[in-house]
């Protein structure tokens, strides 16, 4: 959220509503917060919302408790919280709705390169040569950072100190994970085949 907004009258600590009530109310102003924000929101803006007493994890439990049979979630993505529709309702959106640059209609190939770098992160381009046997061409690169899945990451220290890259937040959100260690295990999808053990 913007930092540089100015402060508006808010009474954060509701006094005047019973106890439930100020709860409940704290509760959809998270809510409101959330709906309105296309990226995932800290902490600390979501208790600029809420009473000093109350807690904003315990505040976004009730209310993804709330959500429960809906067709959307609350997921914490980096330490930051956002809704998400359920996977299940992607087809139903695919069908119906313009989602266009959302999909990211990535081959398997791609999604092998985005998994290395996932895994082997700071890599650079040599790196993933070394990992395919084959030179990455920029167009895929270029392809990956557009749609903000990768960034660069610090210059590897070697002669040249070559760009390195990196997984970004919208990678965490546009495969549902709430941080890198939510990967599956790299044994577990070499002895699935869905990776090669000489990639490791």
């Amino acid at each position: 959220m913007a930092k540089d907004h100015t402060e508006t009258e808010l009474d954060r600590e509701l006094e005047d509503l019973p106890a439930e009530l100020r709860w409940r109310e704290w509760m959809r102003r998270i809510e409101a917060v959330l709906f309105a924000t296309a990226t995932p929101v800290p902490r600390e803006d979501l208790a600029r919302v809420i009473g000093q007493g109350a807690s904003v994890d315990l505040l976004i439990e009730d209310l993804s408790a709330d959500l429960e049979g809906r067709a959307f979630e609350i997921a914490k993505v980096s330490g930051r919280w956002m809704f998400r529709t359920r996977a299940a309702y992607a087809p139903a959106i695919r069908a119906a709705a313009d989602v266009g640059d959302q999909v990211l209609d990535l081959n398997e190939f791609d999604v092998a390169v985005l998994a290395a770098i996932a895994y082997h992160q700071p890599i650079t381009r040599d790196g993933l040569k070394d990992i395919f046997g084959k030179e990455i061409s920029r167009d895929l690169i270029g392809r990956l950072y557009a749609r903000g899945l990768i960034g660069t990451g610090p210059r590897a220290p070697r002669r040249g100190a070559p760009y390195t890259f990196v997984t970004t937040e919208q990678f965490l959100v546009a495969f549902g994970l709430e941080t890198l260690a939510d990967l599956p295990d790299r044994e577990q999808l070499e002895d699935a085949g869905m990776i090669e053990a000489a990639a490791s």
